[in-house]
């Protein structure tokens, strides 16, 4: 009788034995021709290899085409470095000034309205002429007469002649008198002592009348400017009577306030007819004058930093962009650079003596003229600007490698 008591997991040999037969043994046949064709599970493993090598091949060509392209970058920006220098500090300029005048009187007439276009010699506004009317035709009168006064003058300096010849030939007659009678004084039987008096004093007295007519003689000479045929109108009584003239006429010609340029007119309304204008204290005020700004005279105004100045020089050429247009692009080229920075111009400048100061990079102003063509929009003082100079400054690989070494 066979022990049916056995561990967990043992194997009977019976049955083992008995299970044998029942599973029948299959021997291996030939797989088909076409057999190979549809094994799919070798195929992964060759397909899967060359994945890691085009991506660490693509890895490869990354890196050095990025180091490429940052060293060409590098080396563009090095090569143009220094030659483009811009700055957003900068603004429209234009030639703008208060219209007045240094003639006081009351305003008549305004001629212009704000906003309005005047060309170089439009009236913008009247001062009442009549004051200056009437000193005008003051100063020739005065002139008419000098001139009258000059040519009596000259007249009575030939009149003055006359009566030193006259003169003289009374000198000579009373001295021949005096040359006989003192001849014949000696006889006192022939002429008495108070004739020969007489004679001799009426002698005395006609030199000194001839000596006071030559006198009176070089003091109008002297007026006359040294010469009795003078030109009146070289006088310098003449000049100075003719410049109180030029003076009257130009203080009515002043009376007219005319545009020195032309451009916009601005603040006209706070000029009215019946002001009373005081010149000197006109162009102070908001009253008195009249803004004009020019629409020909523009430019702009850059401050470059210091730093950015080595290579800039008049000339250049400048990209300009103004924020209210910045669409458009003008041309523009460097008229000049200032000789001294913004802050030399303050009235409170930067005092740096002491040693706690903070060195500030300082900015200096660079005037660039504005090419504008006829359809371009206006250019606004005070407008703010970009600035692109073209320096023109280059850099050569020869220069680097002799830095180098």
């Amino acid at each position: 009788m066979l022990d049916r008591t056995r561990a967990p997991g043992d194997t009977d040999p019976a049955e083992v034995t008995s299970e044998r037969p029942a599973t029948p043994i299959e021997t291996p046949r030939p797989l088909p021709a076409a057999a190979p064709a549809l094994a799919p599970s070798p195929a992964p493993a060759p397909a899967a290899a060359p994945a890691p090598r085009r991506k660490r091949r693509l890895r490869s060509v990354l890196m050095l085409g990025g180091i490429a392209v940052v060293a060409i970058g590098a080396g563009y920006f090095w090569l143009t470095g220094g030659r483009y220098v811009s700055t957003d500090d900068a603004y429209v300029r234009a030639a703008k000034l208060m219209v007045s005048t240094d003639v006081s009187g009351i305003v008549s007439d305004v001629d212009v309205k704000e906003g309005q276009k005047v060309k170089a010699g439009d009236v913008l506004f009247r001062i009442d002429p009549r004051q200056y009317e009437i000193a005008l035709a003051n100063a020739k009168a005065n002139l008419s007469e000098t001139a009258l006064d000059l040519k009596a003058q000259k007249v009575d300096y030939q009149r003055m002649l006359s009566d030193i010849a006259a003169q003289q030939a009374v000198v000579e007659n009373d001295q021949a008198t005096f040359d006989r009678y003192a001849k014949l004084v000696k006889d006192s039987a022939a002429l008495s002592k108070a004739q020969y008096d007489d004679a001799r004093f009426a002698l005395d007295g006609e030199q000194r009348k001839l000596d006071s007519l030559r006198k009176q003689a070089e003091v109008a000479l002297a007026k006359l400017g040294g010469n009795p045929d003078f030109d009146v109108e070289q006088h310098p009584q003449y000049l100075q009577a003719k410049a109180a003239v030029d003076e009257a006429q130009r203080q009515y010609d002043h009376a007219t306030v005319r545009a020195p340029f032309a451009g916009t007119v601005t603040g006209v309304d706070s000029l009215q007819p019946g002001l009373y204008l005081v010149a000197a204290t006109a162009a102070l005020t908001n009253q008195g004058a009249v803004g004009l700004v020019s629409a020909d005279k523009v430019w702009i105004d850059a401050n470059i930093k210091e730093t950015d100045l080595t290579h800039v020089k008049a000339g250049d050429k400048v990209d300009v962009t103004i924020d209210a247009y910045p669409d458009r692009t003008w041309q523009g080229t460097v008229q000049s650079i200032a000789p001294a920075s913004g802050s030399e111009f303050s009235v409170l400048p930067a005092e740096n003596a002491s040693g706690n100061w903070v060195k500030v990079v300082q900015r200096v102003p660079v005037r660039v003229t504005v090419e504008s063509a006829k359809d371009d929009p206006p250019l606004r003082a005070g407008m703010s600007a970009v600035v692109s100079i073209d320096t023109g400054q280059k850099r050569s690989i020869g220069s680097l490698i002799s830095d180098v070494i």
